[in-house]
């Protein structure tokens, strides 16, 4: 069987599934019951500094975008780091990691942008046993307008100096969470790097408003007729994600650089693409605050399955595959060229793909006095749309041509050959010196 043991930044465990820092995470009594439930790691809830208590809201925290039959897409919080005083959870993270040795505990910190702070607190964590520390410059609500959270990951130069006296002040693993609330993720990570930090995490949540009463006009969640601008998490996110993972990934200044990913992980094939992207292990918290913690026994099922069944011996053999393939736009082969084909016996007659086609994109499925659909070759460019909203998996295909294919019903080329792309009459600049 498949070895799902993981080793991320020198922190060990037995499998590559970490519960991210967020509510999950936010007591000893949720860490337990996580680790019972087969999690191979956690990331403590964050904590900061002694000093004033945090006051969360005490009206709705959630916001939240539904599929259909109200499948949860994605939530959108505005609670803040941990309200407990810290030596609570600095006890019980000392006691979890002394039940538990064999699985990671990483602590989420954040506390403001100044050395001495940092100093205080690193090595009361370092105390505890914990694996690791995570340093949260990702928060884009709440926190950040006190100058913390992603207030700090937005700047690559306070990325880079905090980093630095993290490594300054501890002997364990110090990785950075980074918020996807940035221009380029490439730069914060660049940071991270140049500041001796062990990896980056991402993402954090993106700055986001979900829905509006639209009774009250206020923002949802709504507190006392007001609301604010939050954190967005959960599947939806994870396009933004895969990209900004592989974005590190790929970028020759942070080659190699260890990388957790996060982002709308709900499932084996969620983790699966973003090993394969570069991350080495996944960090996940709206699937389970959805479903429960025990998701991960079916995540941990649904890999192990997949990689014997593809002869992966192992997690490490998965990390970083697709990261090749992962290229700049201009390189793609405009040699390759495909037509959707449509299987009349699995076509319920719907229409939707003739609707889109004919109204939105290139006029190239046909329709019939009896409603059979057709592709057009001719007009067919490939854009996939019509598989997209086709209802039945598998009605539509798209089937690869080779270059200079000529469709025999028409005599028409439909497959153009595009080897010598700077002089085909296609080109646009060609087009436009005619």
């Amino acid at each position: 069987m498949a070895d799902l043991s993981s080793e991320f930044a020198g922190i060990k465990s037995p499998n590559p599934f970490w519960l991210a820092s967020a509510p999950p995470t936010d007591k000893e009594y949720n860490v337990r019951r996580a680790f019972e439930a087969g999690w191979g790691g956690v990331v403590w809830k964050t904590l900061g500094e002694d000093g004033p208590p945090i006051v969360n809201v005490n009206g709705p925290r959630y916001g939240a975008i539904w599929g259909a039959d109200r499948q949860l897409l994605g939530l959108n919080n505005i609670e803040l780091i941990t309200d407990r005083p810290l030596q609570t959870n600095l006890d019980e993270i000392a006691r979890v990691k002394k039940d538990y040795p064999d699985r990671a505990v990483v602590v989420s910190v954040m506390v403001p942008c100044e050395e001495a702070a940092w100093k205080e607190i690193l090595p009361r964590i370092e105390d505890t046993g914990a694996d690791g520390v995570e340093l949260n410059f990702g928060c884009p609500h709440g926190m950040s307008e006190r100058g913390m959270g992603s207030a700090v990951g937005q700047v690559p130069e306070y990325i880079e100096m905090v980093a630095r006296w993290c490594k300054e002040n501890t002997k364990l693993p110090v990785i950075v969470k980074l918020t996807p609330n940035i221009t380029d993720i490439r730069y914060p990570a660049r940071a991270a790097r140049a500041g001796g930090a062990d990896a980056v995490s991402l993402i954090n949540t993106v700055s986001s408003i979900t829905s509006v009463d639209l009774d009250n006009f206020s923002p949802e969640p709504s507190i006392g007729g007001k609301g604010s601008h939050g954190g967005y998490c959960g599947p939806a996110v994870k396009p933004i994600a895969l990209n900004m993972v592989a974005e590190i990934a790929r970028d020759p200044e942070t080659a190699n650089f260890p990388i957790s990913g996060i982002g709308g992980v709900t499932t084996w094939r969620d983790a699966a693409e973003f090993l394969s992207l570069g991350a080495g292990n996944v960090q996940v918290c709206t699937a389970a605050m959805t479903y429960g913690f025990k998701i991960v026994q079916e995540m941990i099922s649904g890999l192990s399955q997949w990689m014997d069944e593809k002869g992966h011996k192992s997690v490490a053999d998965i990390v970083g595959r697709a990261v090749p393939n992962v290229t700049d736009w201009q390189y793609l082969d405009l040699n390759f060229v495909t037509k959707a084909r449509i299987d009349q016996d699995l076509c319920i007659k719907c229409g939707r793909c003739y609707a889109a086609c004919e109204d939105t994109s290139h006029q190239a499925i046909s329709m019939s006095a009896d409603r059979v659909f057709d592709v057009i070759d001719e007009e067919c460019v490939a854009c996939n749309l019509c598989v997209n909203v086709c209802p039945v998996e598998g009605c539509i295909t798209m089937e690869e041509l080779a270059p200079g294919t000529v469709d025999p019903r028409t005599g028409t080329e439909v497959s153009p050959d595009y080897a010598n792309w700077t002089t085909h009459p296609n080109n646009p600049v060609t087009k436009a010196a005619e």
